[in-house]
């Protein structure tokens, strides 16, 4: 492919060298009317086709002769920079681009069952119990792995899942706080 698109790009340029050559060699008047019948040429395409599709090795030929006009002549052209500028990117985005991963890869089935079998078994341990705990068995997960396993199945990830919430142990303690207030003296002086 790429041995292809550098031999067409070389003919390319084989042939535009020859040109230039003939264009020099022959005389001012055949050249000026040569150029309008090209551009008579270019002129009823534009009409027709709103953007031409372009080969890189046409690409590369014409950013090449790009380079040898005057700036003031580029309004002959159909390239534009934003043109060459998007050319460039994509260029770009095909050269760095990685193949598409789906994301993180999937925790196996083994684990997720170790993970809920510690939980259930260990009710007040946390993720970061657990996962040190699956650490010290060999398998390498992160807290965070542990704590969306546990809150997919349903089973809250924090160490309190045996006890009481704070607003249930409030509320059994409340007459021994008021009754502990009451009780207390002041020291006399």
């Amino acid at each position: 492919m790429i041995v292809v698109m550098i031999l067409s790009l070389g003919y390319l340029l084989l042939w535009q060298t020859l040109q230039l050559i003939l264009l020099v060699v022959r005389g001012e008047r055949s050249n000026e009317v040569e150029i309008l019948v090209l551009r008579h040429q270019v002129a009823v395409p534009r009409r027709q086709v709103r953007r031409p599709d372009l080969e890189p090795p046409d690409r590369a030929v014409l950013v090449a002769l790009s380079r040898l006009l005057p700036r003031a002549r580029w309004s002959t052209f159909f390239i534009t920079p934003a043109t060459l500028l998007r050319w460039h990117r994509n260029l770009i985005a095909r050269r760095w681009s990685y193949p598409k991963r789906a994301g993180r890869p999937v925790t196996r089935a083994q684990i997720r069952e170790l993970v809920l079998r510690l939980a259930r078994e260990n009710p007040t341990w946390g993720c970061r119990r657990i996962q040190g705990e699956l650490a010290g068995l060999g398998h390498r997960i992160a807290a965070s792995t542990v704590w969306a396993i546990l809150t997919t199945a349903g089973v809250d990830p924090a160490p309190r899942r045996a006890g009481p919430t704070w607003t249930q142990f409030l509320t059994t303690q409340a007459t021994g706080i008021l009754a502990c207030d009451s009780c207390t003296s002041t020291p006399s002086a």
